[in-house]
């Protein structure tokens, strides 16, 4: 019942009555629906017994060829179950509560194609949830694939400017992992002549080279979706555009999967497989560690950076799993839901970021956030003090256990190599802080509204908020007409030469900021006077009249540039923005008040009732897994002792 009902309720959408417009809540009460089934479990699950499966489920799939549905959990796949039906509910509850206006990013996600949506999302969470109950090797490999489908459409359609080109590159790399994987399987098919994981756990009838073999294979395609590194190269392109929820779900949930699979399948069932490979998984480990760190240093970009904090976290999992030990596996295990947590809160907030200031950019966030935002700020603070691990927090765990792991690994294992993983790893938790701390210092601190970096442009009357128009700034070409933009709440207005020519005019805007018209220009716009900013008279979604405005791009100040025919108009005495969208030869639509850098005087909205419905279970359950973490150790040690074959 519990993977069931997500697909149910996807199947759901089919009917005729939703031919016309889902429900609001529909996506949120079937999800309801499995976060109390997956509490039903968690309340029902013998927890004197978590090594041993439990709400099995066993019937004839393919009689053929021997193929089995079964299905059920322990104690390692119980805390993942509860996880992604958590995220799932949270992630839809999210949905629900965002503004119908079109005056934000997340519109996108309730505007455009919301049945699509809600469907997209129930089948992920079909996938997701079928894929940590799964106990047919076949059967969990199909799972596995499900979800890549389904995560392709959240990224290509609902994702941002470059959503395309970072869909096909997530669905190139996991499709390529996933036929390796499925070559490792097959493998271990035709050397047991079973694919029952629970069997071939409690039995190795393979030899040494074959389990080595097997391990390779099978250890590549769950390293893409982890990610490991060098395998990586495909995540930060995906968490940057995917949509807040899309986000939340892959760094939460889809991650998991591939750390997952080598708790039950690659570890427990090819052990001499995983003792010749160890040294190498650890060294990938380490390295993904350090690089995902330094290249956190890097970024510029909130989302991007959280994406590569991902694969040094994932790192420290993985360094867990090397050490062939029940406190490295514990880590490693612990660590998955210490991240989904943390991370999945992180990109809440990172979503929440970008909808308020219209971009991601930390150079064009400036700082003063805790003064502007002090809600936000203070959540956005908390996750990265827990990310980092701080002690008392549930990221803590995780990677302390997996360096002391690293300490004393498996007898089999060499121990100065992985002192030396060990060593490397701790340098990697010291970087760890010192990129959130570094972001920290460049977001939430310091005067509010004031960017890190200026964009050039005309000097600024600052009595009146107007640039200067005394003289014209540049044209590239001869001026064939003025058109007047009124700025918001004046009657003064900024003057754009016309022009024919392709190169056309540099136009001044205030803030300080400069707009020039790009290839295809503006075609003789005669006298023609253009609201701007949400102070201006004309409401989100109203059509203005604009003779003869030719469809082009224009780029806007600080490097960025409009997608397809709109452009980014920014208002002088409220340094907010406006979308202005041209539609055919003579319409032009404001589709956007607000984002983009506030100045000193405008207000942004605080935390939303439906963002904190979200975020809060978040922060509850990273404090209280910091504080007890025997609440989770209980569960996955007894599991991982049997899966090890420890008395």
């Amino acid at each position: 019942m519990l993977v069931a009902l997500p697909l149910v309720g996807a199947a759901g959408l089919m009917a005729p009555a939703f031919a016309g417009r889902v429900p609001r809540g529909y996506g949120l009460a079937v999800s309801g629906a499995t976060m109390a089934l997956a509490v039903a479990v968690l309340a029902a699950f013998d927890y004197s017994a978590p090594e041993r499966m439990q709400f099995e489920t066993d019937l004839s799939w393919i009689p053929g060829l021997n193929l089995r549905f079964h299905l059920g959990l322990d104690g390692i796949s119980l805390p993942l179950v509860v996880l992604t039906a958590l995220l799932s509910f949270l992630c839809f509850g999210y949905l629900a509560g965002r503004p119908s206006g079109p005056s934000q990013d997340a519109t996108r996600l309730g505007v455009l194609r919301p049945r699509a949506l809600v469907f997209t999302l129930l089948v992920l969470e079909f996938g997701m949830l079928g894929t940590f109950v799964a106990l047919d090797l076949l059967l969990f490999f199909v799972f596995f694939e499900v979800v890549l489908i389904p995560m392709y459409f959240v990224i290509a359609i609902w994702g941002g400017t470059h959503r395309r080109a970072a869909a096909i590159k997530f669905i190139l790399y996991t499709l390529l992992g996933s036929a390796v994987l499925l070559l490792g399987l097959l493998l271990i098919w035709s050397q047991t002549g079973t694919l029952d994981m629970v069997a071939l756990a409690k039995s190795h009838p393979m030899s040494r080279s074959v389990q080595i073999i097997a391990f390779v294979a099978i250890g590549i395609g769950l390293a893409v979706k982890t990610p490991m590194w060098p395998l990586h190269t495909w995540l930060p392109d995906a968490h940057t555009e995917a949509p807040t929820v899309g986000s939340v779900l892959l760094a939460g949930v889809l991650l998991k999967m591939g750390t997952y699979g080598f708790a039950r399948i690659a570890i427990p069932i090819l052990p001499e497989g995983a003792e010749a490979v160890a040294p190498w998984l650890g060294a990938f480990a380490v390295i993904g560690i350090v690089y995902g760190s330094l290249a956190c240093l890097a970024q510029n970009d909130l989302k991007r950076m959280i994406a590569y904090s991902s694969v040094g976290h994932m790192g420290f999992v993985l360094l867990g799993f090397a050490t062939l030990t029940p406190v490295g596996i514990n880590a490693a295990l612990f660590g998955n839901v210490a991240h989904g947590l943390i991370t999945g809160l992180l990109f809440f907030i990172a979503g929440a970021i970008k909808e308020r200031y219209g971009t991601a950019d930390m150079t064009r966030l400036g700082g003063g956030m805790l003064t502007r935002l002090p809600y936000v700020g203070s959540l956005l603070t908390f996750a990265c003090i827990a990310s980092l691990g701080l002690p008392g927090l549930a990221g803590f765990w995780g990677e302390m256990l997996a360096l002391q792991g690293a300490f004393q690994p498996a007898t089999a294992l060499p121990r100065p190599l992985f002192l030396t993983f060990m060593t490397i790893g701790g340098l990697g938790a010291v970087l760890t802080a010192a990129y959130f701390l570094l972001m920290l210092s460049r977001i939430t601190h310091g005067h509010p509204g004031e960017p890190t970096t200026t964009p050039p442009g005309p000097p600024v009357d600052t009595a009146e908020g107007i640039p200067d128009l005394t003289e014209p700034v540049a044209a590239a070409t001869e001026s064939t007409g003025d058109s007047a933009i009124p700025a918001p709440g004046t009657d003064r207005g900024l003057i754009a030469h016309g022009s024919d020519e392709a190169e056309g005019p540099a136009v001044p805007v205030g803030g300080g900021d400069e707009f020039a018209a790009s290839a295809g220009g503006m075609h003789r716009a005669e006298e023609s006077g253009v609201p701007v900013g949400p102070q201006a008279m004309v409401d989100p979604g109203a059509a203005v009249e604009m003779p003869r405005v030719e469809e082009s791009a224009v780029p806007v100040g600080g490097g960025d540039r409009s997608e397809g025919s709109s452009v980014r108009v920014r208002g002088t005495d409220r340094t907010e923005e406006s979308v202005v969208l041209v539609r055919g030869d003579d319409v032009v639509e404001v589709i956007s008040g607000g984002g983009g850098q506030p100045g000193p005087g405008s207000k942004l909205a605080d935390v939303m009732p439906s963002e904190l419905a979200a975020w809060v279970p978040l922060v509850a359950l990273t404090v209280f897994f910091g504080l007890w973490p025997s609440a989770l150790l209980a569960l996955t040690d007894p599991a991982v002792q049997s899966l090890l074959g420890a008395p």
